[in-house]
């Protein structure tokens, strides 16, 4: 709908006056009688450990995408974040089809079979999915799934027909089942691996994740007991490891920590005897499982439920710290999210275009580190499972990291992130909620304003957020930063500030400053995609270091996150 001129002039002058609030220099005071006063400490002699780029995992229901239009250029821009090191999970590299996608659907028909039931392989439209990654600088998260309609013991019906506002129930058609031949099922998983060896080359290859199916301890996924499931994943481990020794494998990427589904796992792939082999255990070069927020709508506004998220992965952790043999391995979140369905549509869904969701991806990017160190456990990787939708309506509401070729705010924060590097070094904030308050409640009181920073050579880092559950107006943080023990010499330091807020990395809010066109023409398109790169706050500023020592002072808003760049 399209803003009337007096009321899209309005709108443009109010945020002309918060771009000049908010554009304040960055070593201004900040104290402000409207403003929340802040307080944090950056201890660059306190390492925490090294900062891992677990946020380099991404996934989404329909792998044809990436090779399509937006697809792409979104995969291009993953790929840059850090090239080569950006991994790609998708659902439905086996289910059958001509390749044509859907909402939470997609198809390789990479086997079939002949008129005698033997079997053929067309690896053409796995070859477009990951030539597309490879091409861009991103590697595969090779889910093994689904089953193909030649295999399924279930077939009809095999392709389902959900759409948004439909029970997420129905998509579990005859893809979600076992295989009527085992020996069938190892040999495709053999073939395939092998062929990749033979496009991309072993050492290539070995560097990639395979895992198992999806969730299938939920309802949607998989249709049959437990047990099969170990079945389905040894005979396709062993198949991977005949194929490639060195192949990366694990699993089982469970809905939720898993439970009691998760418990027999670890047992059956520790002291369990192997369906495919005969020997005791299974190869696990990596464990993961899936943690996901809970949205709602409350007295007309969102509300995002953090404490859903952390309380799994808070469950996930204490379960494999519990297992002597599982405790070192890489641990994958595979699925890292607000809300637990990329695809669907709503009004508790609305914070996704908006830099709530910015804003909550750093505060539990922060939390999933101290849950890690509370734990002792190898967390390698947080997958987000957030990519693009084609040829669907400006901003549409699906939870994505770019509309249309349009970046999102939450794209800049992976921006930020991939900014950082070296080792993490103590922060703490007079504003921060604590890891147990939050995996209780939540952030519904005070809000979370608190701090990230590492250390590399003669850089440091502070990513600062203002994050809160409820989407409601706020008045402004106004943030004092000091830096101590800095290991530079007594001289001036230049210091960068970039910004996701309403006015800063945000095309959603240039979309609707043009009065949300449904079809932008060329200039405003232009003006979007700029719109939705990472911006700086201001142009660099000089920051005085003396005996170790520093100050930096920032106002950020509500829902606002900064990355703070000192060298």
């Amino acid at each position: 709908m399209k803003h009337k001129p007096s009321t899209r002039f309005q709108l443009a002058c109010i945020v002309c006056a918060s771009l000049f609030v908010n554009a304040a220099g960055a070593a201004d005071d900040p104290s402000s009688s409207n403003s929340i006063p802040v307080t944090i400490r950056v201890d660059a002699a306190r390492s925490l450990g090294p900062m891992k780029p677990i946020w380099r995992f991404f996934g989404a229901d329909e792998p044809n995408y990436a090779y399509m239009k937006d697809g792409r250029r979104l995969i291009s821009e993953l790929g840059e974040l850090r090239p080569n090191q950006v991994y790609f999970r998708a659902h439905n590299l086996l289910t059958s089809g001509d390749g044509t996608p859907a909402l939470k659907w997609g198809s390789s028909n990479a086997y079939t079979e002949d008129a005698n039931g033997n079997p053929i392989y067309n690896w053409t439209i796995l070859d477009r999915i990951f030539d597309a990654y490879r091409a861009r600088n991103v590697r595969p998260y090779a889910e093994i799934g689904f089953m193909p309609e030649a295999l399924s013991v279930h077939p009809e019906p095999y392709q389902h027909e959900w759409r948004p506002g439909l029970k997420y129930d129905v998509i579990g058609t005859g893809w979600s089942y076992p295989p009527k031949d085992y020996a069938k099922w190892a040999g495709l998983v053999y073939q395939w691996v092998k062929h990749c060896v033979d496009r991309y080359g072993a050492n290539e290859v070995s560097k990639w994740y395979w895992e198992v199916w999806n969730e299938a301890n939920g309802s949607a996924y998989w249709h049959a007991s437990p047990e099969e499931f170990f079945k389905l994943h040894d005979f396709a481990i062993d198949a991977v490891r005949r194929a490639l020794p060195t192949a990366r494998v694990g699993g089982p990427d469970l809905a939720g920590f898993g439970g009691k589904f998760m418990r027999d796992f670890i047992n059956h792939v520790v002291s369990g005897t192997n369906y495919a082999t005969g020997r005791i255990g299974t190869p696990e070069d990596f464990i993961s499982f899936h943690a996901k927020g809970a949205p709602g709508f409350v007295d007309g506004h969102v509300r995002l439920g953090i404490a859903a998220q952390l309380r799994e992965i808070n469950r996930g952790f204490g379960l494999i710290a519990g297992v002597p043999e599982m405790k070192s391995k890489p641990i994958i979140i595979g699925e890292s999210d607000p809300d637990g369905c990329a695809a669907c549509q709503g009004a508790s869904l609305g914070y996704r275009n908006t830099t709530m969701y910015s804003s909550y991806t750093a505060a539990s990017f922060a939390r999933e580190f101290e849950l890690a160190d509370r734990y002792g456990v190898n967390l390698e990787g947080a997958l987000t499972w957030a990519f693009e939708f084609e040829d669907q309506p400006y901003f549409a509401g699906q939870r994505v990291l770019a509309s249309n070729g349009l970046d999102l705010p939450v794209l800049n924060v992976f921006r930020m992130f991939s900014r950082m590097g070296g080792q993490r070094i103590e922060a703490s904030s007079s504003g921060a909620v604590s890891l147990d308050d939050m995996i209780k409640h939540g952030v519904r009181g005070q809000p979370d304003i608190s701090a990230l920073a590492c250390m590399e050579s003669n850089r440091l880092c502070v990513m600062v957020w203002y994050y809160h559950d409820d989407d409601l107006p706020g008045p402004e943080a106004a943030v004092s930063i000091s830096l101590d023990h800095l290991p530079f010499p007594d001289q001036a330091m230049k210091l960068v500030q970039y910004r996701i807020d309403e006015q800063h990395s945000n095309a959603f809010t240039e979309w609707k400053l043009m009065g949300a066109p449904t079809a932008p023409n060329e200039e405003q398109y232009a003006r979007m995609q700029k719109a939705g790169q990472l911006a700086e706050l201001g142009a660099p500023e000089n920051i005085p270091v003396a005996h170790g020592k520093a100050a930096i002072h920032i106002h950020l808003p509500r829902q606002g996150v900064a990355l703070l760049v000192l060298e």
